[in-house]
């Protein structure tokens, strides 16, 4: 079996959120793109006419997503998986300490998994959305968010162009995000039923390119690549990235703009019931005859 290529250092991800929770102690964290992943997971749902027994929240982090799911009529069980045990939320009803690569749940026996930019974080992608498909009952629903490719392409320039300068190469310093049609092919190879990928694109303003870094730090969002430079950022070369970050995208009046990408993916595990495409060959009225123009009858009279 072959072994999916190891880009992201899971035990760093684990001890930033390890950190991150043990630290904010109650605190109100940044998590302006997990409530507005939320609210949008919130609206779809309550357009989908049947009832969810059991659900689970796979990458919880502290629960926000989880916390909303609760609050619909139509959502049961919601179980919070999250591999940091220190950032799983204290209330809930169920929590495993889980990674989204290694789902612990027996085939069919869910009914709901949704994921909040968590995903986009895993080494074996297309491994882990066969998990979810498989753990899921027949008609049972998959809905998640992901970061996609646009997401921080003007820090990624910045750090680019300032290491180039001033350490002769770059290394990698914001992690690669797939684009919204890879990720709809990604669907369609685990097996879902009436796969969909669509994005949105989302520009927030910072007073300067070192508050977004401190705030991407304070999400456990910053560099978990394996292949980052291990060595510490200096100060010149931090300050070179910011000033570069600040000339190329700087606002009137100081503010720099960050570009997030989020990647909303749903689908269903298959079952009989849902809608399939025609066979190739079995339409009843050729396109050609669709697509030939009427002819002009008399003009109506009054």
């Amino acid at each position: 079996m072959a072994i999916a290529p190891q880009i992201f250092d899971r035990k760093l991800l684990r001890a930033r959120r390890d950190r991150i929770a043990t630290k904010s102690a109650g605190q109100p964290l940044p998590d302006f793109l997990l409530e507005r992943v939320a609210e949008e997971f919130s609206e779809r749902l309550v357009f989908v006419r049947r009832e969810f027994p059991v659900a689970v929240s796979l990458g919880a982090y502290h629960g926000l997503l989880a916390a909303r799911l609760r609050m619909l009529p139509s959502i049961g069980r919601v179980i919070d998986v999250e591999p940091s045990y220190a950032a799983l939320p204290s209330g809930g009803e169920s929590k495993v300490v889980a990674e989204e690569e290694a789902l612990p749940f027996a085939a069919a026996s869910l009914d709901l998994v949704v994921s909040g930019l968590s995903l986009q974080f895993v080494n074996d992608l297309p491994g882990a959305l066969i998990q979810i498909n498989r753990a899921l009952k027949p008609d049972g629903l998959f809905l998640g968010a992901m970061f996609g490719g646009e997401t921080l392409k003007e820090l990624r320039e910045a750090w680019i162009l300032a290491e180039d300068e001033l350490a002769g190469g770059a290394s990698p310093r914001v992690a690669p995000f797939a684009d919204v049609r890879e990720l709809g092919r990604l669907l369609q190879r685990a097996g879902f039923a009436l796969p969909v990928a669509d994005n949105d694109i989302i520009e927030v303003t910072y007073a300067s390119p070192l508050a977004l870094m401190q705030e991407l730090k304070a999400m456990a969002a910053s560099n978990p690549l394996i292949e980052r430079r291990r060595t510490p950022v200096t100060r010149g070369l931090l300050l070179r990235a910011a000033e570069i970050y600040q000339d190329r995208f700087g606002r009137p009046g100081g503010r720099i703009p960050a570009t997030f990408e989020i990647v909303t993916l749903t689908g269903w595990a298959p079952h009989e019931s849902q809608q399939k495409p025609l066979q190739p060959g079995s339409a009843e009225t050729s396109l050609a005859a669709v697509l030939k123009p009427r002819s002009k009858g008399p003009a109506a009279t009054e």
